[in-house]
């Protein structure tokens, strides 16, 4: 399991950007991280996945400060998509595959290409799996860097914005294709959003924060009006339709 206990976090002796954050994603669960911008929330998923140091408090993986971990074995247990990623000269397949070299010992055996052909195939890219990255629109690229992300066969799969730059049609398939890995699989799956109705959807726990700091944490009880008001500062109502809660802005 994926968890942070009392976490905080200044960029260069500034103010601090995380204040006693703690987070436990158990397998199982699809976590949203939720707030307005510049809360903290990518900052945090970075501290999750061992990118940044927090100055204080721990992340621990499988009950091990990440410190401790090697990438490599970091690698195989923890999978992120990230919000900024560049396009190369890579085809599709090629880019994809590059998500498998944790699990290689050299070159790709049978069962890496597999895995890959696959992850395309559920995604609806293997018609693009010989175009090069950077031919592909920003909807695409975004489910490419998922793809990837998912063949590493992770325990834990970290997401920042994955509906960026997607259609409404394709952020229900990509938010659906990580629901299926978390109830399939049984990974953990933890979130960055802005569209809360998306994370009503398809998630079942929720951490939001406000001025870095944890406002609430739980399931969707925790998504309230008067959250929405101290989070966001607007004025919401939350109705049921279609057995899930829905956000109205006001």
């Amino acid at each position: 399991m994926l968890e942070a206990h009392g976490v905080e976090f200044s960029y260069h002796s500034g103010a601090p950007v995380l204040r006693d954050v703690s987070l436990e994603l158990p397998r199982g669960s699809f976590a949203a991280i939720l707030g307005v911008n510049g809360c903290g929330k990518s900052t945090l998923l970075s501290c999750l996945m061992g990118l940044r140091k927090p100055s204080a408090g721990q992340v621990l993986l499988d009950g091990e400060p990440m410190q401790k971990v090697s990438r490599r074995a970091r690698a195989r247990k923890i999978a992120l998509v990230a919000q900024h990623s560049h396009a190369n000269r890579l085809t599709v397949y090629d880019s994809v595959l590059v998500g498998r070299h944790p699990h290689m010992q050299g070159a790709p055996a049978a069962a890496d290409h597999l895995v890959v052909r696959e992850v395309l195939g559920r995604l609806g890219l293997s018609s693009y799996a010989l175009r090069y990255t950077d031919e592909l629109s920003g909807g695409e690229y975004q489910k490419m860097v998922l793809a990837r992300a998912l063949v590493q066969q992770a325990e834990t799969l970290l997401l920042d914005e994955p509906t960026n730059n997607l259609d409404p049609a394709n952020q229900q398939e990509v938010m659906r294709e990580v629901r299926r890995e978390v109830d399939e699989q049984g990974i953990a799956a933890c979130a960055v959003m802005h569209d809360i109705n998306l994370a009503l959807r398809y998630c079942d726990r929720f951490l939001f924060l406000r001025n870095g700091s944890v406002d609430a944490a739980g399931g969707r009880e925790c998504v309230t009006s008067e959250r929405i008001k101290r989070v966001y500062g607007m004025d919401a109502d939350i109705i049921e339709y279609g057995g899930s809660p829905v956000v109205i802005p006001r």
